[in-house]
This record gives C-alpha cells, structure tokens and sequence, in this order.
C-alpha cells in the first residue's frame, strides 16, 4: 500500500511541475519528426506521391529529403492535394524512385 501511495504522489507531482511547453517548438519538434516513404514518381510531371503515417503527415509547403539506403538522393517541396495517407510533392532536385525515404531536415 506504501509503494502504490509512493508511486502516485510522484506521478502527481511530475504532472503539476511541468512547464508549458512553446507551441512554436512543438510544432517544430512534429516537423523533425516527419518520416514517410516514396510511393510513385512522375518524372515528366516532376513531382512524387509520398505516403505517411496518419499522425505524422507534413505540411504544404514543407520541405523534405529523401534518402535511399541512407544517402541523400533528392529534395522535394510539399504541395498537395492530401488523399488519405498520401500527399504529392514537387521534386526540387535529384532522381527519387519509389521506396525511398522521405524525411524533414
């Protein structure tokens, strides 16, 4: 009984010392944290659909690199239109072919 009031006093006390966090640093945090993957390119449109986890979709406009076995090999800019789990991006630079991985910097 000891250990279980022990236990919650402390997770009581962490929950009520924790400082308001910055929403601009959140929202830079959720950007870094973006990781999706190449699943069709069209190099005459020069553009690439990236598909992504629900909760980590990125934004228009966003910029990210993709990268293969774990080399940079393109740039692309996010620009929609979003359907479901996928959005399109524009390729910058670079040659992506699907299944490559598609990160924020």
């Amino acid at each position: 009984m000891l250990l279980f009031a022990l236990v919650f006093s402390g997770c009581a006390r962490n929950k009520a010392g924790r400082q308001p966090t910055d929403s601009s640093a959140g929202a830079a945090a959720a950007k870094a944290a973006v990781a999706g993957e190449v699943s069709r390119v069209n190099p005459v449109g020069r553009f690439v659909v990236l598909s992504f986890p629900p909760d980590q979709m990125p934004v228009v406009d966003q910029p990210l690199s993709l990268y293969r076995r774990g080399s940079k090999v393109a740039e692309v800019k996010v620009t929609g239109p979003q359907r479901g789990n996928s959005i399109v991006a524009d390729i910058l630079s670079g040659a992506p072919e699907a299944g490559d991985e598609a990160r924020a910097d």
